[in-house]
């Protein structure tokens, strides 16, 4: 009787030499105890849609963010005289929309302050919560960079945070001297991202829905049917 062929054994994949530094920056820093860096990415999330997932994941690939904090908006100051959803409700969807990612994480800073939501204040007020063991970078798209002074205190907004800016359809990234003409030193704190630029968005999404178009693929499939199950904006929009 022949002999029984000895059973093959997978070859170990190599151990990483600890000696050798990750490529990941985030991982690197929490090897080395270094200061973390945290997006905030801030918005009405009326509905949270995946371009503001992809525009989070872009900043946080190009600059090597630890974590990203989505904060909804309680009162916005830009939305002026439009009714937007309750505050629940919009919590709600961007938890679900972000369940998938542990990168992500939904911050109620905002929701839990009373009057309007200013950036500034909220910032101000992260950064004070962090103390030094943070890095704080704002991420916004290209037409809100283009908009920045008509929010509050846009200068102080940049000495609290850098900014991360991406691509937006219909408004081009600013070139580097305009940022300089406008910020001067401060300029070199801002980032422009590259990449694809996703022609979505919130108000765009509420009127499908009004329409009763559909809307696959343009939210996650969790906050379609939170969407669906609630009956939200079935109404069209009077502004």
């Amino acid at each position: 009787m022949s002999a029984a062929a000895p059973a093959r054994v997978a070859p170990k994949a190599p151990a990483r030499d600890a000696s050798r530094p990750t490529s990941d920056p985030a991982a690197r820093r929490q090897e080395t105890g270094a200061v973390r860096r945290i997006g905030v990415l801030g918005g009405t999330f009326d509905p949270p849609h995946v371009g503001h997932l992809w525009l989070a994941n872009l900043a946080a690939d190009e600059l090597g963010l630890d974590r990203v904090l989505l904060m909804p908006a309680a009162r916005p100051p830009h939305k002026g005289a439009r009714r937007i959803s309750n505050a629940a409700d919009r919590v709600l969807m961007t938890r679900l929309a972000i369940s998938a990612d542990p990168l992500l994480e939904v911050s109620l800073i905002e929701m839990e302050r009373s009057g309007p939501s200013y950036t500034v204040d909220s910032v101000a007020e992260l950064q004070a919560t962090y103390g030094g063991e943070v890095q704080l970078v704002l991420i916004m798209a290209a037409d809100q960079l283009s908009a920045i002074d008509t929010w509050r205190e846009p200068d102080r907004l940049l000495d609290l945070a850098e900014w991360a800016v991406g691509p937006r359809p219909g408004t081009p990234l600013p070139e580097r001297r305009s940022l300089v003409q406008r910020f001067g030193a401060a300029a070199r704190r801002i980032h422009l991202l590259s990449g694809p630029s996703l022609d979505i968005s919130s108000s765009a999404i509420r009127r499908r829905v009004a329409s009763g178009r559909s809307i696959r693929y343009l939210v996650p499939r969790a906050v379609e049917e939170f969407i669906q199950d609630r009956g939200m904006y079935r109404r069209s929009e009077r502004s």
